[in-house]
């Protein structure tokens, strides 16, 4: 099946960019605008994306945290109620608030409880991501939890905390996280960002540099996984991680999120799309 392009929306995401300010940066609007122009199923596809922030909120909420993140589809009068009803939520998901609402239910059945709620609910979200159609959407959500994997690894390690106490999900590079004892747990090889997420984590005792470097690992991803999706949702979905890192520096640190911020203006000039096509 042929994918939808939107040439008028890439071409136009300079704009969605730089009607906004840092100082007060709307990444939640630039999200609105944008879902409006897309088909019913790309805009499930950064619906889906964006369900990870539903995931934090509500895991926030059950554990009788504050926190909310706005960047998520819910309002916070949403995400309480989906504690009770997630009928709306992708299935995997909702599975996994039922489970733990009734430990006797039928959802129990098909969930680890012995996991935790957070992590039964995350690797939920990835399992979701993986039945996408959408190809940048699936390998997205893959390096994503693969990088949340190795920071928490490599955190739980230092700590001398079980590995498999802090992973997310299965898979080759799970078991590889929670079985090695060397200190690139043998995966560079594997993933050519390894050493720079090793080196942000254990060299580096500024925890906003540090954030900052693991960052920049997201973000040179975003763009590579979209090298060749010009005008289509890939290309649209890359844009959006790279608004949400903008908007995640807005809020932690004003002088980093403009220098980010101007970062994405600078790759939006320097592409030429139509030759490119």
């Amino acid at each position: 099946m042929f994918e939808k392009n939107y040439y008028s929306l890439v071409a136009g995401l300079k704009e969605y960019a730089l009607d906004s300010d840092t100082k007060g940066f709307d990444a939640a609007q630039i999200v609105g605008e944008i879902l409006e122009e897309l088909s019913s199923k790309d805009a499930a596809a950064v619906r889906l994306l964006y369900g990870y922030y539903d995931c934090e909120n509500i895991a926030a909420a059950r554990g009788g945290r504050a926190a909310y993140n706005p960047l998520g589809n819910l309002s916070q009068e949403e995400v309480a109620e989906a504690l009770k009803n997630p009928a709306g939520l992708p299935a995997e998901v909702a599975c996994v608030i039922r489970a733990f609402a009734d430990p006797e239910g039928e959802d129990a059945e098909e969930v680890d409880l012995t996991r935790g709620f957070e992590t039964a609910l995350f690797a939920a979200y990835y399992r979701a991501c993986e039945r996408s159609s959408c190809r940048f959407l699936r390998e997205w959500s893959e390096f994503d939890r693969t990088l949340r994997n190795i920071t928490a690894a490599l955190a739980a390690r230092a700590a001398q905390r079980p590995v498999e106490s802090v992973t997310v999900g299965g898979g080759d590079v799970a078991e590889q996280l929670q079985r090695s004892s060397s200190a690139d747990f043998g995966l560079r090889g594997e993933l050519p960002y390894i050493d720079a997420v090793i080196a942000a984590v254990n060299d580096e005792t500024n925890m906003l540099e540090k954030e900052r470097k693991i960052d920049m690992v997201r973000w040179d991803m975003a763009g590579e996984l979209a090298a060749f999706d010009y005008f289509n949702i890939g290309a649209v979905l890359s844009y959006l991680v790279k608004i949400n890192i903008v908007a995640r520096w807005s809020a932690l640190d004003a002088k980093r999120g403009r220098e980010i911020f101007e970062r994405l203006l600078a790759e939006l000039d320097g592409k030429d799309l139509i030759n490119k096509q």
